[in-house]
């Protein structure tokens, strides 16, 4: 077993023809069944959708709430601001929960044990008889969030095979505006308290489906569990697979990216630059305000006067949705780097275009005298604020070309790095 491994390990490092290689993994997948492999990413992608209901759930509620009959319940200006915005301070608590969870745990524990935030959240909201609860429900659907962002892309890609993985992995930011765009036309037809409840809906399902899925086989093997690891793979890729062959691939993969990080490593350009550009992409993505207009989508057509605001909403997350697919489709042949400078130019036009859109609003709203012949002469713009809205956010590289330049740059030079200290060790010997 030593011997094979060794042998895979060096033809994966060049020493042997890749002709071999290549079908000896072709002659293993041709035997891997994927159809349980779907079911488990099916599960664990209901985990984004309700991070999409999160995200989606203030803009239908918020109008609600500012003028619910209620004083203990409705919201000024600034706690409507504070209700949409609260999410994002659960989530980046979840992210440092999350990430010391999946360490210890397990992906699949974490996974399941994330759900309950999402649910008491919800049931914080639903029961709510103050503003101090909503606030509360919205804290730890934030939380929730903000694990799920961590824990389902690592259990997906350490679940999945070579051939799958990037698609599958491409579901995940697919199922958050999938979330967003659910939950924006559920709030056509039901009132916040109901919303709430469907949102409640997708992280149940999660908790229960996720009891029938594996762990993931490396962090099963990390934890010394061979013959476990190799049950979740003889679930995932059914019972003709071999999966002695990948669990020994895993094992040296493993080995490979075992060595600890220390500070000194942050002088290696492998390490230093792969950080900077994945930290200033998420930035720079923040900073476009996308999450902004998810959270207020309603509340901002409102004030543009747009006379159906709830619709013009839906319009927007629907047109995210497919133009999401599209990027995560055309991602691989066109290129991170043109998708993302197209994105620029079309958020910045956009921006710049719902800018100009309210500034003549208000020039006009002071022309305007109380007489009806003037106020009809005012010309009709909302077109200009949906339309500025859908280019935003039809951007392609919005959200998933940003995380995905990220993570392979990331990936390139991380395998760069360890392959130098893979060879600095060996010298040394």
């Amino acid at each position: 077993m030593d011997s094979e491994r060794r042998r895979l390990l060096d033809a994966e490092s060049g020493d042997e023809t890749p002709t071999g290689l290549i079908s000896e993994q072709d002659a293993y997948l041709s035997k891997v069944k994927n159809v349980k492999l779907y079911l488990a990413t099916f599960a664990s992608v209901l985990g984004p959708m309700s991070f999409g209901f999160v995200l989606g759930y203030s803009s239908p509620a918020i109008p609600e709430l500012t003028r619910i009959s209620d004083p203990r319940l409705r919201l000024d200006d600034v706690q409507a601001s504070w209700f949409g915005s609260i999410v994002t301070l659960g989530a980046a608590a979840g992210g440092l929960v999350g990430g010391w969870m999946v360490g210890r745990i397990g992906r699949k524990l974490s996974l399941m044990l994330c759900a309950l935030p999402f649910v008491f959240g919800f049931t914080m909201i639903i029961a709510a008889q103050n503003i101090l609860m909503l606030y509360i429900g919205r804290v730890l659907t934030g939380m929730a969030s903000g694990v799920t962002s961590l824990v389902v892309p690592l259990y997906i890609s350490e679940m999945a095979h070579e051939k799958v993985r990037g698609t599958l992995g491409s579901c995940v930011q697919l199922m958050v505006v999938l979330g967003i765009l659910l939950v924006y036309f559920l709030g056509l037809f039901m009132d916040w308290r109901w919303l709430a409840i469907c949102c409640s809906v997708p992280p149940s399902l999660m908790m229960v489906f996720m009891c029938f899925m594996p762990e993931t086989p490396r962090f099963l093997l990390s934890q010394g569990k061979r013959r476990e690891a190799e049950e979740a793979l003889r679930f995932l890729r059914g019972p003709d697979a071999p999966v002695e062959w990948e669990c020994a691939r895993i094992e040296d993969a493993s080995d490979s990216q075992g060595t600890s990080f220390h500070i000194s490593d942050l002088k290696d350009p492998g390490v230093y630059k792969p950080l900077i550009i994945g930290i200033m992409l998420m930035v720079f993505q923040q900073m476009t305000g996308v999450n902004a207009i998810m959270f207020y989508a309603e509340n901002i057509f409102e004030q543009a006067h747009f006379e159906e605001s709830d619709l013009a909403s839906v319009i927007v997350g629907l047109i995210q949705v497919v133009f999401t697919a599209v990027a995560a489709l055309i991602m691989d042949k066109a290129g991170r780097k043109i998708l993302l400078v197209i994105s620029g130019v079309a958020m910045t036009i956009s921006t710049v275009a719902l800018g100009v859109y309210f500034h003549l609003m208000s020039k006009l709203g002071s022309a305007v005298t109380d007489t009806v012949s003037v106020a009809a002469e005012q010309p009709d713009l909302s077109w200009l604020a949906l339309a500025s809205m859908a280019v935003f956010i039809s951007g392609p590289g919005c959200r998933t070309p940003a995380w995905s330049s990220a993570s392979s740059s990331a990936c390139v030079h991380r395998g760069a790095a360890l392959s130098n200290m893979r060879r600095r060790k060996i010298y040394s010997l």
